[in-house]
């Protein structure tokens, strides 16, 4: 099978949807089938063979976050070729119901469209405004899969209809290994992945509870990875403590999943706006202890607390209780260790990219994807939405 995925955001930023994409692609090639991906990227970006760029994306502020994302006729144009080149027998948008490629390539694509929704908006009415706008590219898309309840509840609220629910996937083999960072074989550990500087992944939180473990636990450390200040980080820390905490920045895959084997507890203290959690997944499939807030979507994915400990979402006192638990645990923590890589199994894309190829195969027809004549131009509905190559 020939299969066009779509991704809304721009490739060389790391993020959890095109994590998604990227290992969907990879698991789907592996089984024999033909991918393209088209992705927002810069123009120097390192892409995969796979990859194709649609252009650069801009940052835009978006639930909670910042999303870098493109729109306009420069980015229609691509993914226009993209698709009348690409020949497929099944296009697979990505969110789209935002101003990005997903969006493009539903008006200027024709023929059998399948759509995963990962976002959960909750009472968005920025969101609910604009739906009206997207109807028209929506209403062509033959299957639609949700990641998540949450996910699936804002598809039916907001632009009715439903989906089938299937998980976002993660390559459990890839984590399962690996060689502890060199300089964090002592003491005690805790560990962080993902964006500094987005308030909802909440790391302000658990460096306050840093704070208050490490003024009590002498051999306590802290390691951060991920893009961000680290002038910023450091400034909501004791200037005694600086010397315990130790920021990767930006890391390798390789160095991903060496950081997992590293840490004794791994933190996500994120305050909401996940429908899912891949940094979980990932976590637990390198087998890591996992204390994480208590938002609907971490504890779904951590079985209500059997596969990870959970916290008050927002509380740094709630927090610093449950890691100082954990930590002087260890046998808890193998506990927890050995239940999260039995539950990560049912998220391997072993079992999640043949779902997703049933879904493929119920909307495909004889017909593949073709450029659709009016989906853009002068009278069609990107000419409407605006002018201009982003937002």
């Amino acid at each position: 099978m020939r299969v066009g995925i779509v991704c809304p955001y721009t490739w060389d930023v790391p993020g959890g949807v095109q994590v998604h994409i990227r290992d969907l692609a990879e698991a789907l090639m592996a089984d024999g089938h033909h991918v393209s991906v088209i992705s927002p990227a810069a123009e120097n970006a390192d892409l995969p063979s796979y990859v194709t760029s649609a252009g650069r994306a801009v940052p835009v502020p978006f639930n909670g976050s910042v999303a870098r994302m493109s729109f306009g006729f420069l980015s229609a144009n691509r993914v226009r070729r993209w698709v009348r080149e690409g020949r497929f027998d099944v296009l697979h948008v990505h969110e789209p119901a935002i101003p990005s490629l997903g969006l493009l390539a539903c008006w200027v694509a024709r023929g059998p469209i399948v759509a995963t929704f990962h976002a959960s908006y909750g009472n968005s009415r920025s969101f609910s405004v604009g739906v009206p706008v997207i109807m028209s590219a929506l209403e062509k898309i033959g299957g639609r899969i949700a990641v998540s309840d949450a996910a699936r509840k804002t598809l039916v609220e907001f632009m009715g209809g439903d989906a089938v629910l299937i998980p976002n996937g993660v390559t459990v083999s890839r984590y399962g290994e690996g060689e502890p960072l060199p300089g964090w074989d002592e003491g005690e550990v805790i560990g962080f992945l993902g964006r500094m500087d987005e308030p909802r992944k909440g790391l302000p939180v658990l460096l306050e509870a840093f704070a208050l473990l490490a003024a009590e636990r002498p051999a306590l450390r802290l390691l951060l990875a991920g893009p961000g200040d680290a002038d910023e980080v450091l400034e909501r820390v004791p200037a005694a403590f600086h010397d315990r905490i130790g920021l990767l920045g930006l890391v390798s895959e390789e160095d991903k999943v060496r950081a997992y084997h590293t840490v004794d507890v791994f933190c996500a203290p994120n305050l909401g706006g996940e429908s899912f959690g891949i940094v979980l997944t990932e976590a637990m499939s390198a087998g890591a202890a996992i204390l994480a807030s208590d938002i609907p979507a971490f504890r779904k994915v951590l079985d209500d607390g059997e596969a990870g400990a959970l916290f008050e979402t927002g509380d740094a006192g709630s927090l610093a209780r449950e890691a100082a638990a954990l930590l002087d645990d260890p046998a808890r923590r193998a506990r927890l260790s050995d239940a999260a890589r039995l539950a990560v199994r049912k998220y391997d894309w072993s079992t999640v990219a043949r779902d997703v190829l049933r879904v493929y195969e119920t909307v495909a027809s004889t017909a593949g994807v073709e450029e659709d004549a009016v989906g853009v131009g002068a009278d069609g509905d990107a000419a409407r939405a605006g002018r201009g190559d982003t937002l």
